[in-house]
């Protein structure tokens, strides 16, 4: 690639600037004391002798001495036009050492915060590559370990059969359910999942996710329920399947990680006339504030022990993000260890009316 040379005339301005002046005194000095000549004459020959020096001493610097700091200052164009992406690679070569000194500061800062950024995502790839390995073997081997016992002998016994039959089945259940979501994230991502955007009672909504999970609750104990009543309809517009999906899986992760006994609250918050902020709060174990920022990553999980005994993806906190972002909203959670979490999202509010909510009894 050739890059254009930036001259500059500051240094050979000021310098044969110097060199005129101090050549032109000291030449008058000399004609005064030896020649003796008068001050009209030796006004005349300073004035001719430092226009000469000056323009002689500009033409020497300039491309004399300019050129050869050029050669030098090239070769370090040249080993970094090496990379293959360069901002020096799109503006010209410069002499001006101030100049050169902040592009090359400014290169290499830009290069420092790139080669972090890269070593953040590798790590990050390496995290997921793990996870993903970890996520998949451990139905794998369960679903490998049941065929493999049924081959060797124990299909010959009926109920055996049929009990590791059903087992390996909850095995491809569980890869199928982690396959499905890795697609939905990824579809998400690149915008293959077009959104079906309509409007539609939020706090119905609320209700039928709750009579959903209400066994599920039931098993820990844990109590669903709103924090005041809503006696009138809240319309909103989004993806109505989508928004569901949403509520389904921080409620699911609200009772997973929530107290035996405890409660777990959804309410409605009017932020302006145009959203409303749906707001999931559990009295669970909550989250240490260092891995609060890294809960909506895919399979991230606080826990470190790889216990899977509460079961799910992995994969829940990462699809609400994606869900709510296509919506072009926000996600928040907040977490305190021993007290809980409290997860929430926007979404815009619909004007066009819609039939009256009956609460259920």
């Amino acid at each position: 690639m050739k890059i254009s040379f930036k001259k500059t005339y500051k240094f050979a301005i000021k310098s044969a600037l110097f060199i005129s002046l101090f050549a032109t005194g000291f030449g008058a000095l000399l004609a005064y004391l030896f020649f003796k000549s008068s001050v009209e004459r030796l006004f005349f020959f300073s004035t001719v002798f430092a226009f000469c020096v000056y323009i002689f001493s500009f033409i020497v610097l300039q491309y004399r001495v300019e050129r050869f700091i050029y050669r030098r200052v090239k070769k370090i164009y040249d080993e970094v036009s090496l990379l293959e992406s360069t901002p020096l690679l799109n503006q010209p070569i410069t002499t001006d050492m101030e100049t050169l000194s902040r592009e090359v500061k400014k290169f290499a800062t830009g290069k420092k915060l790139e080669i972090e950024m890269l070593e953040i995502r590798e790590a990050y790839r390496r995290e997921f590559l793990g996870n993903v390995s970890h996520e998949l073997k451990t139905p794998l081997f369960t679903v490998q370990g049941y065929i493999s016992t049924l081959l060797d002998g124990a299909m010959d016994d009926e109920v055996i059969r049929e009990k590791y039959l059903k087992r390996a089945e909850k095995g491809v259940d569980r890869l199928i359910y982690i396959v499905e979501d890795l697609d939905m994230i990824t579809k998400l991502e690149v915008g293959d999942l077009n959104l079906d955007i309509s409007r539609f009672n939020i706090v119905e909504l609320i209700q039928n996710v709750f009579e959903l999970l209400e066994m599920k609750a039931e098993k820990k104990k844990i109590r669903l329920l709103f924090e005041k009543k809503y006696p009138q309809i809240i319309v909103v517009k989004g993806d109505k399947d989508r928004i569901q999906q949403v509520l389904e899986n921080l409620i699911v992760n609200s009772i997973k990680y929530g107290k035996l006994n405890g409660q777990t609250e959804v309410s409605i918050v009017n932020l302006t006339k145009k959203k409303i902020l749906i707001r999931i709060s559990d009295d669970g174990e909550g989250v240490e504030k260092h891995n609060i920022s890294r809960l909506f990553e895919r399979f991230y999980r606080v826990d470190k022990s790889g216990s899977r005994t509460e079961g799910g993806s992995g994969l829940g906190l990462a699809i609400v993000k994606h869900i709510i972002e296509a919506h072009k909203e926000k996600v928040y959670v907040e977490s305190e260890i021993g007290i809980g979490s409290d997860f929430s999202f926007t979404l815009e509010k619909a004007l066009k009316k819609i039939k009256p909510f009956k609460e259920r009894t």
